[in-house]
């Protein structure tokens, strides 16, 4: 990791952030990071900064809690099919291991709000009745832990577009957004399920969760019908297959409708 690059980027986007943090310097600012990167914690000191620099910034501010809300649900979900037992020992080391990165994740985006972060909500993870077994049916559990991952790594798409102006932001994002992909496809494994997304295809899921695969059999690609591209129909690729190539975003009121039935 490169300090002074974080510094300058950071500026690159708000070029009075030195400035305008009180009884601070560049040079004290990049000593602090120095010394809190040898015990480990330079990602909160990092986030610390970027908490002062964009604190004021409605956009930045409002897509970090939006994403804030979804991490708090999947880290919550995780933590609860922990405790309760009912993960078997070949998929638990999957779920511990992702039960760290979404706390981490909550853990990034509250340091990085600061006081501006939205309280956790409480969490009906029966979704008003549809998974009344989620944490005593090892399948409904996997299903739910599906629609969750599946919804985040389109969540993440749809909200990075109005991150570019902020570049230092976007890369957070993207940095979460990948790891999210990685949970989705081995989550949709436990469940024998592919690792892409077919058409619209849910997987089997209940169809209340319709909503999450809705749009994703676009074969359109930046105004390109991939699947009548000459290489694609000569090498035999099926339209179908291109929907899997590519994700769909979601915009935030669609996965605020997805996520609605999850709130208590």
């Amino acid at each position: 990791m490169n300090l002074q690059n974080i510094l300058n980027e950071i500026e690159k986007v708000d070029a009075d952030v030195i400035e305008r943090l009180e009884h601070v310097s560049r040079r004290s600012v990049f000593s602090n990071f120095l010394k809190k990167a040898v015990v480990g914690a330079a990602p909160v000191a990092f986030a610390s900064v970027l908490n002062k620099a964009y604190g004021q910034n409605n956009v930045v501010g409002e897509v970090l809690n939006f994403a804030l809300t979804l991490e708090y649900l999947e880290a919550e979900f995780y933590n609860k099919s922990l405790e309760s037992g009912i993960i078997p020992g070949a998929a638990l080391p999957y779920y511990q291991q992702i039960a760290k990165h979404e706390n981490a994740h909550v853990a990034l985006l509250k340091s990085a709000l600061g006081s501006a972060a939205i309280s956790k909500p409480a969490f009906d993870f029966t979704a008003k009745g549809n998974f009344p077994d989620v944490f005593s049916n090892l399948q409904t559990n996997y299903a739910v832990a599906q629609a969750f991952e599946d919804t985040g790594v389109r969540a993440y798409k749809g909200q990075a577009p109005r991150l570019i102006p902020f570049p230092a932001v976007l890369t957070t994002a993207l940095q979460i957004h990948s790891v999210e992909a990685r949970h989705a496809a081995r989550i949709r494994y436990l469940r024998g399920q592919k690792g892409w997304i077919t058409n619209a295809d849910r997987g089997n899921l209940p169809a209340a969760t319709q909503a999450i695969y809705n749009e994703d059999e676009k074969a359109e690609q930046g105004g390109v019908n991939v699947s009548a591209l000459p290489m694609v129909v000569s090498m035999g690729i099926s339209r179908a297959a291109v929907t899997e190539a590519f994700d769909e975003p979601l915009t935030k009121e669609q996965v605020l409708a997805i996520a609605a039935p999850f709130l208590a």
